[in-house]
């Protein structure tokens, strides 16, 4: 019986498996994009949140120039909130723009806002006496001229506190209440609760002062002037006891048709167009109002005989001091850095802590404890290292001028030894070998292969310390404050004042008036001869580069 052949079957095509790796992986896959969706997602809202924020100040800010009519202000404003909504709401081409947005904005507020700012002020009157508007200005006038009205009636007041500023809670003879304080004219109160009498004694949302909290205040309650109406001419109340107040009025007519004052004596005071009400005969009302004047500071500068001879003496002390201070500290740090560089040198960790210890005390500090130092009754440099001498060391001249630059020095050459070893340690020993095959002694192979070597990478630190240096405030101003002083001028101003120390005390009023702007422009001034040397000991330093 023959047999019959089996066709075998086709074989069913099994379901895929997924090998473990695979089915890791796409797990994996899952949770990650389950991850970075939350991650997104989170991301998003805190995006939101923060651009919700900066918008609220944005349109805040839109307002308040809005109010102050600071239109160019305010088109910047909303032209920035425009472009940061537009770089972080998109995608794509604009993602650099996120990470660069930040630093952008940092470094239009903290450096070209403060330089352009400094430009401007350069350019106007700002100073005491010419701070403010000319409506500013007109206000403070009619008040330190206002006088006790003769006869003027009592007003029984009592002493009202809200947000730490004092308000006067005042009825008239009428029995009519009204509250107001320096800031906010006098205005009917809303169920005010009286005494006995009738007089206002408090107010819903105020704290009435006790008897021993006026006293606790009693000079800047006493020295509140609060208006009786919106207009400046219709006088003030004031109080001497906390208890009775009475009119005052300015003995200053102020005349808006005409723009001037006019006094009891019938003199007029106009405006001068210098920032300030004047006679005819030259008298004066304080304060007056900052105005743009050009380039009268600049000139000021260079034709004031009060001024210009100690600007000229400054100038090439600060830049002998500048140039001292570099050459010197260089000197003894790169000396420093090659003696405890030297390989067979033992305890080189313990010398190197020790030499960089004066870098790590406060400048301020240090030059604080070299004024000690160096006084000539009872410092330690002259009681025990001089025999108990009295020799100027911060009082005469040429003394002062050398103390300053010893101390300029003693705190600089740590960085330059810092600076100078790590310079030294990069290049290759293969150099000292070559030249002492070739015959080179050790001063030979410095100075024609080191020092050439060390300054194409120091070279710009160099005129980075020239800079700080040229701009070294706390080591004029801790150790002499700029003095001994010209005898020449009647500005604080002497013989180790750096231009720094010379502007800080035009515009902070060190022994007369301050004077933002002239202050200003002077440091334009520092800024262009900064830059001027700068630049072009950059491109001396090119040279360098042909070394390298």
């Amino acid at each position: 019986m023959a047999k019959t052949a089996s066709v075998p079957k086709p074989p069913t095509p099994d379901k895929p498996r997924q090998s473990g790796r695979a089915s890791t992986a796409a797990s994996r896959r899952t949770a990650a994009g389950f991850v970075g969706g939350n991650r997104g997602t989170l991301g998003l809202v805190i995006k939101i949140i923060l651009l919700g924020l900066f918008d609220a100040f944005a349109v805040w800010l839109v307002f308040a120039m809005s109010a102050l009519q600071m239109w160019i202000p305010l088109a910047v404003t909303v032209v920035i909130a425009g472009l940061i909504n537009w770089i972080y709401l998109g995608k794509g081409k604009r993602l650099p723009g996120k990470y660069l947005t930040p630093g952008v904005v940092f470094l239009v507020i903290f450096q070209i806002f403060v330089i352009f700012f400094s430009g401007y002020i350069a350019f106007t009157n700002y100073s005491d006496g010419h701070n403010s508007t000319k409506a500013d200005a007109i206000s403070a006038i009619q008040g330190a001229a206002q006088k006790r009205v003769p006869d003027s009636p009592t007003y029984a007041v009592n002493i009202l506190r809200k947000d730490g500023q004092f308000y006067f809670i005042a009825t008239d003879p009428k029995g009519v209440v009204s509250i107001g304080s320096d800031t906010q004219p006098l205005t009917e109160a809303r169920n005010p609760t009286r005494d006995d009498t009738g007089a206002g004694t408090g107010l819903a949302g105020y704290e009435t002062l006790t008897l021993s909290q006026v006293l606790s205040d009693q000079e800047k309650i006493t020295a509140i002037s609060v208006p009786v109406s919106s207009d400046p001419g219709g006088g003030s109340l004031r109080t001497d006891d906390a208890s009775s107040a009475y009119l005052y009025k300015s003995d200053l007519a102020y005349d808006q048709k005409t723009d001037t004052f006019t006094d009891g004596s019938g003199a007029v005071y106009l405006d001068d167009g210098k920032g300030e009400f004047v006679t005819s005969g030259g008298q004066q009302l304080t304060p007056g109002w900052k105005i743009e004047v050009g380039f009268k500071n600049f000139t000021e500068a260079f034709t004031n005989t009060q001024l210009s001879g100690p600007l000229l003496r400054v100038t090439i002390w600060t830049s002998v001091f500048s140039i001292m201070s570099v050459l010197l500290t260089f000197a003894l740090g790169l000396f420093l850095a090659m003696v405890l560089n030297h390989p067979t040198l033992r305890g080189k960790k313990l010398y190197r802590v020790l030499v960089i210890l004066p870098y790590a005390f406060p400048v301020y500090l240090s030059g604080l404890v070299w004024a000690g130092l160096l006084n000539p009754e009872f410092g330690f440099v002259n009681q025990v290292l001089f025999g108990g001498a009295q020799i100027p060391w911060l009082t005469a001249p040429l003394l002062a001028q050398f103390s300053v630059i010893l101390v300029n020095v003693w705190l600089g050459y740590p960085y330059m030894f810092l600076v100078c070893t790590g310079a030294l340690q990069s290049l290759p020993e293969e150099l000292n070998e070559a030249a002492r095959v070739d015959g080179a002694g050790p001063w030979r192979a410095f100075r024609s292969i080191k020092l050439p070597l060390l300054l194409v990478s120091i070279a710009p630190l160099l005129i980075a310390s020239f800079a700080f240096n040229f701009n070294n405030f706390n080591v004029i101003y801790m150790l002499t404050r700029g003095w001994p002083r010209f005898s020449d001028t009647t500005f604080d101003i002497g013989s180790t004042d750096l231009l720094i120390t010379m502007v800080y005390k035009v515009a902070f009023g060190q022994g007369g008036a301050r004077d933002y702007g002239l202050a200003s422009a002077l440091s334009i001034l520092i800024f262009l001869l900064v830059g001027a040397i700068s630049i072009i000991a950059f491109r001396r330093t090119k040279a360098l580069e042909d070394i390298n």
